[in-house]
């Protein structure tokens, strides 16, 4: 499971013109980019809940888990594109959807039950991404 998570001031999602998913930090937030491959499962789900949760990437080193910071999750199987050959990248590390979503799923109820408030996009729906990354800060999580 791949998880590349920016710091954000706002971030929302929508899909066909309608906002389904928003964060307003006060001051920041994460937005959580998540990918699944084959082999993933709902514990490692939960661990990568718990990883993002504790991470300290907030202002003065704090996670947001210290500072009740917002979460925007969106499921991206593009996190898991090769692009070894040629100049089209090949999906095959990425979990088919019937495997992705529930994981994708487990995610974002792994975060709530963590103490988090959650806001999520619409699994395989073409989604519209607005963020504000604050710092820059972006890292990539993989378990």
């Amino acid at each position: 499971m791949r998880v590349l998570v920016q710091r954000v001031s706002a971030a929302s999602v929508s899909v066909d013109g309608q906002i389904v998913g928003a964060i307003d930090p006060q001051p920041q937030g994460l937005l959580a980019l998540v990918g699944a491959t084959h082999g993933d499962d709902t514990a490692k789900a939960r661990r990568m809940a718990e990883k993002l949760w504790q991470l300290r990437i907030l202002d003065d080193e704090k996670s947001a888990s210290d500072v009740a910071a917002p979460i925007l999750v969106i499921s991206q199987f593009t996190l898991y594109a090769n692009t070894d050959k040629g100049r089209r990248p090949s999906w095959n590390a990425a979990a088919p959807g019937p495997v992705a979503e529930p994981l994708v799923v487990e995610f974002a109820s792994a975060l709530r039950q963590l103490g988090a408030v959650v806001e999520t996009g619409v699994f395989g729906a073409d989604m519209q991404v607005e963020l504000v990354n604050d710092g820059p800060v972006t890292v990539l999580l993989e378990l």
